[in-house]
């Protein structure tokens, strides 16, 4: 593997970085959620402020298969210099979740290839690659959802959130939310179909935290756009008198 990348900086000087930021109770914590890496997240930004955009050096770190390297080619990658089919690629290989996040997160998402992606994805028989095609319909749900068929993405998520793998439940789930906030057309649907499933209604939720529960994620955010419109209608009335 070629380890010369712009400006002098080499994959063997970063790995060995990485190796030097490393630590081992960071790592525990993050093995618990299925990341195999031990560098501090803030520590892994800081690098790649550091380092700055490196598109070479990006793609050469991601083959390293590396976790850490590969949150660190994120960072440092230029996300419109990728290929469709190199996307579809990195995103396969993305298995710890960190990783898969990041990049559907910080690259694919301001990638023109985008929307095809989500359209593939969205029917691909691997879990995990599904999720990330729900994770991009989310977006668009919220974004630009001209052209969605609504209806039919809450009859999918009705027939399959219920039985799903994890990852993808979690991504169907979000989605779910997003219509009932978003479209209130469809915002009593969407609350059965969550009363019904039961999906993470008994999720853990720290204290101040709204619950991922699609009923009260929904009844919270709302209640929050009805307050912020209010308050808005308030001020404006206050600055005419």
């Amino acid at each position: 593997m070629a380890e010369t990348t712009l400006t002098g900086t080499t994959v063997a000087q970063v790995m060995a970085e990485l190796a030097e930021l490393a630590d081992p109770r960071t790592r525990e914590a993050n093995e618990r959620h299925g990341d195999d890496h031990g560098v501090n997240l803030s520590t892994l930004r800081a690098l790649a402020k550091r380092l700055k955009t490196r598109q070479d050096l990006a793609e050469q770190l991601w083959q390293t298969g590396d976790t850490a390297a590969r949150l660190l080619a994120i960072l440092v990658c230029r996300p419109k210099a990728f290929e469709r089919d190199q996307l579809d690629t990195m995103l396969r290989e993305a298995r710890r979740p960190k990783v898969h996040d990041w990049l559907v997160n910080y690259v694919v998402r301001k990638s023109p290839h985008s929307e095809q992606l989500r359209r593939a994805w969205l029917a691909d028989p691997d879990p995990v690659v599904a999720s990330a095609g729900w994770a991009l319909t989310t977006d668009r749900v919220a974004a630009k959802p001209e052209g969605l068929d609504l209806t039919a993405l809450l009859d999918a998520i009705e027939a399959e959130m219920g039985d799903a793998p994890e990852r993808l439940q979690w991504a169907m789930n979000h989605c779910l939310a997003q219509i009932g906030i978003e479209h209130a057309g469809h915002r009593a649907r969407a609350i059965d179909i969550g009363e019904r499933l039961g999906v993470l209604k008994d999720y853990p939720t720290s204290p101040g935290c709204t619950s991922p529960y699609a009923p009260t994620w929904i009844a919270e955010m709302v209640r929050r756009q009805h307050e912020a419109e209010t308050d808005q209608r308030e001020r404006a009335v206050e600055a005419t008198t």
